[in-house]
């Protein structure tokens, strides 16, 4: 007995501490096979591109892998509740707004394009809108990945619900995460902003 008392002891003192989360870098879309291959699931696609091994957290409405110091993140709630997610895994993990990467869907860009912000308005976008409400502030970082408008015609909802086209730049996204995590916003904006 004395002697297992020993070995825990050792093992307690010398295993490798916890990692510390620095960033969170956060995949939007919505859950399920339907929504799957769809342009609003550009952020979840993205996030699957760097985390392999997503796991429900519990207690959070959300899949997380932990690589380094971030954790990858795909919500598990519909886009318009992903504040639910965002907002108490930031919480639980101790992770400021400005260290959290949002990926998304953009009307206003191009598709193919991606760019990189801190800030600003939601511009309609109801899961950016519901993670600013979570959060208390709109000073997280951005990660837009252009979609472009409808066609004439096309509602909003049937085009950012309807099938990826090819030229939404998924890796580009997921590689833009990485570099503002890794080297900052300034550093990561020169370089992904200057491919498009």
């Amino acid at each position: 007995m004395v002697m297992l008392v020993l070995v825990f002891d050792f093992l307690k003192r010398f295993r490798s501490p916890s990692p510390t989360t620095e960033w969170l870098v956060v995949g939007l879309g919505n859950p399920g096979p339907e929504y799957e291959t769809t342009k609003h699931n550009v952020g979840a696609l993205a996030v699957d591109q760097s985390a392999k091994n997503l796991a429900p957290v519990r207690g959070v409405k959300a899949k997380v892998q932990h690589i380094g110091d971030v954790a990858w993140v795909r919500p598990t709630t519909f886009m318009n509740l992903s504040g639910e997610a965002v907002g108490p895994l930031a919480q639980q993990l101790g992770v400021a707004p400005e260290r959290i990467v949002v990926i998304h869907d953009e009307l206003d860009l191009p598709a193919g394009t991606v760019r990189i912000k801190l800030g600003g308005n939601e511009n309609g976008h109801n899961g950016l809108k519901s993670i600013s409400e979570h959060l208390g502030t709109r000073d997280y970082v951005r990660v837009r990945v252009g979609i472009g408008r409808p066609p004439k015609g096309v509602p909003v909802p049937d085009w950012v619900l309807g099938p990826l086209g090819g030229k939404e730049a998924i890796e580009t996204a997921t590689e833009a995460a990485r570099l503002v995590c890794s080297r900052g916003i300034s550093s990561a904006q020169n370089e992904i902003h200057a491919r498009n």
